[in-house]
């Protein structure tokens, strides 16, 4: 997984750069712009006519960097300079010195020349700003930079663009954005896309180890964690990969237990329980003859020798639903809740105590105002900050789903996945969640001590399932995508490599 930082933390790691191991800040400049002008190589290698917005402070000192060499390499090359002169201080001032001495024509920026297939590099604002940009100078480029219809290279976040938050106003639209060192946070939500573009992490010799160690915890999901679910045991049975017990389903609700159930087997469980009300059990008995169902009575009996538990998709709100789920989280299994037992849960918090064992709460933007007393809108604006302060609250894993899901874990780890469409917005797919989550903790269990990490399962599970949703989606299409769909895709995923 790639590192994701805040812009404080990235500058804290910039000065710790330059101050403590001694690599001086134009150096990082000059490496930083070096990185854009690789990218412009390999993308725009074609475009001969090239022009940089560059603001006044560090961001426009690299947009100096790759305007000379730029032009080393014989673009024609325009600086459209957005602020004052006399405000280029420090290494910028360096830059531009440099880039005034190679053959770079540098305009103030309403009297920049722009035309129609000229390639854009915007450099105005790096990772500081933190409102709207205001009218003038600033705002009227960024404008300029939006109707432009040739490409649009971003340097480290697009202009306009909270780096923590993501889009807070209007902001440049990129092609490609250039980022240093590590992705921030507010490039890589749902919506933030459609003005990033493609992301590129450019390394300019800021260590990962020096990030890890100064407490950057979040991170952007990858392939890497599907490995220990591709892996078997040659020697394993199906009692070795891992039994599950799914608490869920109702009258009328039977499909979601179903879905569920069937995830958990196409995920790489062994063995899969499913429990829930004997008129329900009924109906569904034999339906998928790989599942064992049970009509759910004496949960603590149903408990025995399985190796984690999922409560929650289909049942009902009533007393003996919640006596059911007090016994789940009083007990010792890895737990998975979700729907409806997220619901009991916000009318009654005392239903989930601060559980020794690994717990894992994946509820959608209105679950998640429900557990916090929040509005759904207010969920959505910070989803980051939602996530953590549902975990800090309910001391369990979080994962947040939606767009660009979000799992926060009470010790302060963070992750972003980049995996899932629009198409997985239909019945059930959460369902397949679940199920997929607690077959991650029923097979991640270390063997040696019996223990799991939720969070690390959690981050494979919302991987794996984003993954499955872009497979079926590229064999059918995001509309009429069925969850039944993503069942199907899982093994397919997880083939060895």
């Amino acid at each position: 997984m790639s590192l994701l930082v805040t812009a404080a933390e990235m500058r804290a790691l910039d000065r710790e750069t330059i101050e403590t191991i001694g690599v001086p800040g134009v150096v990082l400049m000059e490496t930083a712009g070096r990185g854009v002008v690789d990218v412009i190589a390999k993308h725009y290698a074609q475009h001969t006519r090239a022009v940089i917005f560059c603001g006044p402070g560090n961001n426009g000192g690299d947009g100096f960097v790759i305007a000379r060499h730029l032009a080393n390499r014989g673009v024609d090359v325009i600086v459209a300079l957005v602020g004052e002169r006399d405000k280029i201080k420090g290494d910028a001032k360096t830059h531009f010195d440099a880039c005034a001495k190679s053959n770079v024509r540098i305009f103030e920026v309403d009297k920049a020349p722009l035309h129609r297939n000229d390639l854009v590099v915007d450099a105005i604002f790096g990772t500081g700003l933190q409102r709207p940009v205001g009218a003038g100078p600033a705002r009227d480029a960024i404008a300029r930079m939006r109707a432009h219809r040739g490409p649009v290279v971003a340097v480290d976040v697009p202009s306009g663009l909270d780096a923590d938050k993501g889009i807070i106003g209007p902001c440049v639209r990129a092609d490609h954005t250039v980022t240093f060192a590590f992705a921030k946070l507010g490039l890589v939500g749902a919506e933030e896309q459609a003005v990033v573009g493609t992301l590129h992490v450019a390394d300019i010799g800021i260590s990962e180890r020096l990030a890890r160690e100064r407490g950057v915890k979040a991170e952007l999901l990858d392939d890497k964690l599907l490995e220990p679910l591709r892996n078997r045991n040659l020697a394993g049975h199906k009692g070795t990969h891992g039994h599950v017990l799914v608490v869920a389903g109702s009258r009328g609700k039977t499909g979601a237990a179903l879905l569920c159930g069937t995830a958990v087997l196409r995920a790489g469980a062994g063995l899969c329980t499913v429990a829930m009300p004997a008129d329900a059990a009924a109906v569904v008995e034999g339906r998928v003859p790989e599942l064992m169902i049970e009509a759910v009575g004496d949960v603590q009996s149903l408990m025995v020798g399985k190796k984690a538990a999922a409560v929650g998709p289909g049942i009902a709100r009533d007393d003996a639903a919640r006596d059911r789920l007090r016994a789940l989280a009083t007990s010792e299994l890895p737990l998975v809740v979700d729907a409806d037992a997220l619901n009991v849960i916000a009318a009654d918090k005392a239903l989930l105590p601060r559980r020794g064992s690994p717990t894992v709460l994946t509820p959608h933007p209105g679950e998640a105002a429900r557990l916090l007393g929040a509005t759904p809108g207010a969920v959505q604006e910070d989803r980051v900050g939602a996530a953590r302060a549902i975990a800090d609250k309910y001391s369990a894993v979080c994962v947040l789903k939606g767009a660009r899901t979000v799992i926060a874990s009470p010790d302060g780890r963070l992750a972003i996945n980049p995996t899932g469409n629009p198409g997985m917005g239909t019945a059930g797919t959460g369902d397949v969640l679940t199920g997929v989550v607690a077959a991650a903790l029923a097979r991640l269990h270390a063997p040696t001590d019996n223990g799991v990490d939720p969070f690390a399962a959690a981050c494979a599970a919302v991987y794996l399932h984003g993954a499955a949703g872009d497979y079926a989606a590229a064999q059918r299409s995001q509309t009429g995508l069925l969850a039944s769909d993503l069942l199907d895709a899982l093994p397919h995923l997880l083939a060895p490599r």
